[in-house]
C-alpha cells in the first residue's frame, strides 16, 4: 500500500516545482564552482590546489553543501505538505482504508527520493566539470560518489524535524524559517562542538570519522521519525 502512496505522492508533484528545487539546488552549486574555476583556473590550479585539482573542486563545492541539503529538506518538505494543504485533500488522504503511519512514510519517501536525486546531480555534474575544466590527476570516484551522499546522511536529524513539522502544523512559516534558520547556521558547521547536530553534515564531508557522523544523523533521525509518525497518527491535521 505504501508503494500505491508513494507513486500517487510523485505524482501529485509533478505540476509543482519540486522538482526545479532538486535541479536547481545541485546543478546550482556546480554552477557556481565553473565559475570560480572559470575566473581563477590558474591560480585555482596551479597554485592553491596544484598537489589535488579534483579535490580542490570538491572542497570548493563541499562548503556550501550544508547549507544546500538543509535548504532543500525545507522546501522540498513544505512544498510536499502544500500539495495536501492548498487542495484540503487531507481528509481525503486520511480517509483511505491506509493507516496513518503509512501516509506519513510516503510523504518521507517521496523527499528522499528528491534528495537521492540531487546527490546523484551533484555527482554528475561535478564530475562533468571537472572534466571539462580538463583537471590533472586521477579521478577521484569514491570521493565523487560521497561528498554529497554523505552529508545528506549526516543531516537526516533536519530532516526529521521538517518532516514532523510540516505535516503536522498548518501555518508552514515555522518550519520554514527553523529550516532557513538551520541552514544558514550550518555554515559556521565545522567549528561548531561535535554534539551539535548542526555541525555533522560538515563534519561529514571534511572530518576524518565521516562514518561515525553519517552513522549519529541516521540513529537520531529514526527516533524522530518514531516520534514524528506516532504524533501524525494521533492528531487531527485534517
Amino acid at each position: 500500500m505504501i508503494g500505491k502512496l508513494l507513486v500517487t505522492d510523485l505524482l501529485k508533484m509533478r505540476r509543482t516545482g519540486i522538482w526545479w528545487v532538486v535541479l536547481v539546488g545541485s546543478v546550482g552549486l556546480t554552477a557556481m564552482q565553473a565559475l570560480n574555476f572559470g575566473l581563477r583556473y590558474d591560480y585555482l590550479v596551479n597554485d592553491a590546489y596544484a598537489s589535488d585539482p579534483w579535490g580542490g573542486l570538491i572542497e570548493s563545492t563541499g562548503l556550501f553543501v550544508p547549507i544546500a541539503i538543509y535548504l532543500a529538506m525545507t522546501l522540498l518538505m513544505s512544498m510536499i505538505a502544500n500539495i495536501e494543504n492548498r487542495q484540503n485533500s487531507w481528509k481525503q488522504t486520511l480517509a483511505l482504508p491506509v493507516r496513518r503511519s503509512q501516509v506519513f512514510a510516503s510523504k518521507f519517501l517521496s523527499c528522499l527520493i528528491q534528495l537521492l536525486a540531487a546527490c546523484v546531480l551533484l555527482t554528475v555534474s561535478t564530475l562533468i566539470l571537472g572534466l571539462v575544466l580538463k583537471l590533472p590527476g586521477p579521478i577521484p570516484y569514491m570521493e565523487l560518489a560521497t561528498f554529497g551522499f554523505y552529508p545528506m546522511l549526516a543531516s537526516l536529524p533536519m530532516l526529521g524535524v521538517m518532516l514532523w513539522l510540516t505535516l503536522t502544523v498548518r501555518n508552514q512559516a515555522i518550519p520554514i524559517a527553523l529550516g532557513i534558520a538551520a541552514s544558514l547556521t550550518s555554515v559556521f558547521g565545522a567549528s561548531m562542538p561535535e554534539l551539535l547536530p548542526l555541525s555533522w553534515p560538515a563534519l561529514a564531508l571534511h572530518g576524518e570519522q565521516a562514518m561515525r557522523f553519517v552513522g549519529l544523523g541516521i540513529g537520531v533521525f529514526a527516533v524522530l521519525y518514531l516520534l514524528g509518525s506516532l504524533h501524525f497518527s494521533r492528531k487531527d491535521v485534517a
